[in-house]
């Protein structure tokens, strides 16, 4: 029997409630006295999954009831150890070989993206309707809305291990996968709203039928491409928990992998199947919207009932809406500079997306540190909120190395990615050594304003407890956009004042 006089095992009850700060983990199974009592319960160690967990240093407690008639059962011998899957000691090659092939990945899911957009641009349905490429920004942007979120959510709760069982991970990802439908639904009309708005204002006038495409295929597009891109999201955490791989890592590029080619072509699919039925078959873009409509309380009550997801159905939309407006800002501004600039919008989804993706990373990382060594609400003593850019780019910190291998990847990153389009394209453009300097300089700015802006948006959330794994990525990855698409703008509307003209005609 255990000794009900070992009081001493917890020094005081707030040591008991404090948080794993030690990568490494000792659960056994065993039942002792705490002191001081925490309200006459008694501290069980316990191999089983508990209602209640605490933890004392490194070792895994749970609260129990008072045992019957006062008497603990017996200890059981059993002892295991289970290593974290984070390594706080990684390394700038360790994090570079881990992020680099994903980030490749995405960046070519990307230059395709550039690749379709810069030919749809020119179908009858994006002439005629040129609000489309409004939504095109936003659409793009629920991989950072939407997609990577989950990532960051998913990747830090495996990180915690509470992703280690079939029955745990499959309660994880339904629950998640009925969140984002519920989320993109949302972000898709609200999307299509802002697009008949801003094309309202500019042409004085509103078309019905134009109305109804735009909404019924921001919808569907919504919809369709969250799933898809939902589903091979978790798959890939799982996948890199069993491979031992750190998911923050590989999960953000690789949802972000096909998410701009796939939205964008079932926008470009969706939207000229709804131009061809107008005047012919003008129910069915009401009926798409009539059925989303319908539908999305059957998800929002699967999403209230799963506890993984219940609180973000509350908390998560100001990030994901206002990430949405500011996106649509982003495609505001394509929507008037692709009419004097037609090459831009093949590179618009490329130094976006490529922004999006390493911010995403940094973010993802940040956030798990976060849940792993502090108290939701608490910083360390010595951690500052907002550094200077000599401590964000030149530390010594494992946050400070993860910034320099992402800063060292944009400039051979979007080479790779431009001359692969410049291959693509066949002499369409011409990539003088001008263009690619100001544009190299573009893609820089941009990722030096969002990671060191990711570091003390990040902390700043923590500190005052909102969970960054649902805020901070729709946010930063709005920010990029919008940043992408300024900077773009910018370095277009300079090349051609110096009359370097050649990969802005590029069509």
């Amino acid at each position: 029997m255990v000794n009900n006089r070992v009081e001493e095992f917890a020094s005081s009850s707030s040591r008991l409630w404090s948080r794993l700060r030690n990568s490494r983990v000792f659960r056994w199974t065993g039942y002792v006295c705490t002191s001081p009592p925490v309200r006459s319960k008694y501290t069980g160690i316990t191999m089983t999954q508990p209602a209640e967990t605490v933890i004392e240093e490194d070792v895994e407690l749970t609260l129990v009831e008072d045992p019957e008639n006062g008497v603990l059962p017996d200890v059981v011998a059993e002892t295991q150890m289970l290593e974290s899957s984070v390594d706080t000691k990684e390394t700038h090659w360790t994090i570079a070989i881990q992020v680099f092939i994903p980030f490749l990945i995405a960046g070519f899911g990307m230059v395709g993206a550039g690749l379709v957009l810069d030919i749809v641009q020119h179908w009858s349905v994006f002439d005629e309707i040129t609000e489309i490429l409004i939504l095109v920004p936003a659409l793009l942007g629920l991989k950072g809305n939407l997609e990577m979120t989950l990532a960051s959510r998913l990747s830090t709760q495996a990180n915690l291990g509470n992703m280690d069982t079939p029955k745990e991970q499959w309660s994880m990802i339904v629950g998640n996968l009925t969140l984002i439908q519920c989320q993109a639904i949302v972000v898709g009309f609200l999307g299509s709203v802002v697009a008949i708005v801003t094309g309202g204002i500019k042409s004085y006038s509103l078309e019905l039928d134009h109305a109804f495409l735009l909404c019924a295929s921001s919808l569907v597009t919504a919809s369709l491409a969250s799933f898809v891109l939902g589903l091979i999201t978790a798959a890939v955490i799982v996948f890199s928990r069993h491979c031992n791989i750190n998911p923050d890592n590989v999960a953000t590029p690789i949802a972000a992998s096909l998410g701009d080619i796939t939205s964008l072509a079932l926008l470009s699919w969706i939207s000229t199947i709804l131009y061809d039925a107008i005047g012919k078959q003008d129910w069915v873009a009401p009926l798409i919207i009539s059925g989303y409509i319908l539908v999305t309380p059957l998800w929002v009550w699967i999403a209230k009932k799963n506890k993984h997801t219940r609180e973000v159905l509350y908390s998560g939309w100001l990030p994901v809406v206002a990430a949405m407006l500011i996106s649509s800002m982003g495609g505001i501004i394509l929507d008037f500079m692709v009419v004097k600039f037609k090459g831009i919008a093949v590179f618009q989804p490329v130094i976006n997306g490529v922004g999006g993706n390493l911010v995403a990373v940094q973010a993802s990382r940040i956030s798990t540190a976060l849940h792993r060594d502090s108290e939701f609400g608490t910083l360390a003593d010595d951690t500052v909120i907002c550094i200077t850019p000599v401590t964000s780019f030149f530390g010594k910190g494992l946050h400070a190395r993860t910034t320099q291998v992402l800063m060292v990847m944009v400039i051979p990153g979007q080479l790779i990615f431009i001359y692969t389009i410049d291959y693509m394209k066949a002499g369409e453009i011409t990539l003088s050594p001008l263009f690619i300097t100001v544009y190299l300089l573009a893609a820089i700015v941009q990722v030096a304003i969002l990671l060191y802006s990711a570091y003390i948006m990040i902390h700043w959330m923590w500190k005052n407890k909102i969970d960054p794994d649902n805020s901070a990525i729709p946010y930063l990855t709005a920010m990029g956009d919008l940043l992408g698409s300024s900077l773009l703008a910018i370095a277009f509307q300079f090349l051609y004042l110096v009359g370097d003209k050649d990969p802005i005609v590029g069509d």
